[in-house]
């Protein structure tokens, strides 16, 4: 069996319940954290559908967040998801704000780890995006339609 993640009459996603199932615990994880609504329904009779606006809304945000830790085991469980929520985003043809440079401080960090903090320099797009994106587009040949 499978499951269908939609866009008006056009599918997005289809992975299997499994995959479908630890995706939407993750989805409705990353909502409460971020106090965003995804955009992503609630599944029912094996489908949901995807809202665009939204679902804008809360990749930006989540991308947000993420550029604000440096903390790795944070950045080990939120790095696969990001990259999937890319690709839906994607897919949906959602325009992201694309306005993730680190914070120059560690003010306006989070969830710092003790050691120390590495900060990209004035102008320069923080590693991390870069690879998140790149693992997007690796990820998209294996999330069927």
């Amino acid at each position: 069996m499978s499951q269908y993640y939609e866009l008006d009459d056009a599918t997005l996603w289809n992975p299997s319940n499994g995959v479908s199932r630890l995706f939407l615990g993750q989805v409705r994880l990353f909502e409460d954290e971020l106090g965003v609504a995804s955009g992503i329904g609630p599944m029912e009779a094996d489908a949901c559908e995807v809202v665009p606006a939204q679902l804008g809304r809360f990749v930006d945000a989540l991308l947000d967040w993420r550029g604000r830790t440096n903390h790795a085991v944070i950045q080990a469980f939120s790095d696969g998801f990001i990259a999937t929520m890319l690709v839906l985003a994607e897919r949906a043809n959602v325009e992201l704000d694309r306005n993730m440079s680190a914070p120059n401080t560690v003010e306006g960090m989070h969830d710092l780890q003790a050691s120390s903090i590495p900060l990209p320099r004035s102008g320069e797009a923080p590693g991390w995006s870069v690879a998140v994106h790149e693992h997007a587009h690796e990820l998209a040949r294996f999330m069927s339609r």
